[in-house]
């Protein structure tokens, strides 16, 4: 059977138990067509890059499905019709990705850094521009040369 990742985005207002309940849904058609599905990931709630059916905010949902091509086909027609869903997009694959997905690899990086302690620019090389070296705030652009306006008074 062909292999595909299917991603849907779901409203933010939605709650948790809500979006369970569609993945549930949709598992559901999933396995009384035939297929069935190797992996849900629930990537939480995420900021959206523009605001979607007035939304800028969504959960998003990753799951890998083996089925059919039919069993795709409801599970998008589902999500049509749905109120809570606001875009889904599904890819056919040649192999399914093993272990977590890229998304769920950045959230354990990121959750690693802020538990050393690095959170806000605090370990980058460079910092903050205090940081530089050779004199202070102004750098090595030397002394600060008096606009026309001061030059005008002290004459």
């Amino acid at each position: 059977m062909p292999l595909y990742e299917h991603v849907f985005l779901a409203r933010q207002d939605a709650s948790t138990q809500q979006v369970e309940e569609l993945t549930t849904q949709m598992t559901g058609i999933v396995e009384g067509l035939g297929g069935k599905i190797t992996k849900t990931e629930n990537w939480g709630v995420r900021s959206l890059t523009y605001r979607m059916n007035k939304n800028r905010k969504a959960h998003f949902v990753l799951m890998n499905i083996d089925a059919p091509s039919a069993a795709v086909t409801e599970i998008e027609r589902q999500e049509r019709i749905s109120e809570d869903v606001i875009r889904y997009l599904t890819v056919r694959v040649e192999e399914h990705e093993e272990g977590p997905s890229a998304m769920m690899r950045k959230a354990d990086r990121d959750r690693e850094r802020d538990d050393r302690g690095g959170g806000f620019r605090g370990d980058r090389e460079g910092g903050f521009r205090g940081d530089r070296e050779g004199g202070g705030f102004r750098g090595d652009r030397g002394p600060r040369r008096p606009r026309d306006e001061d030059a005008a008074v002290e004459e």
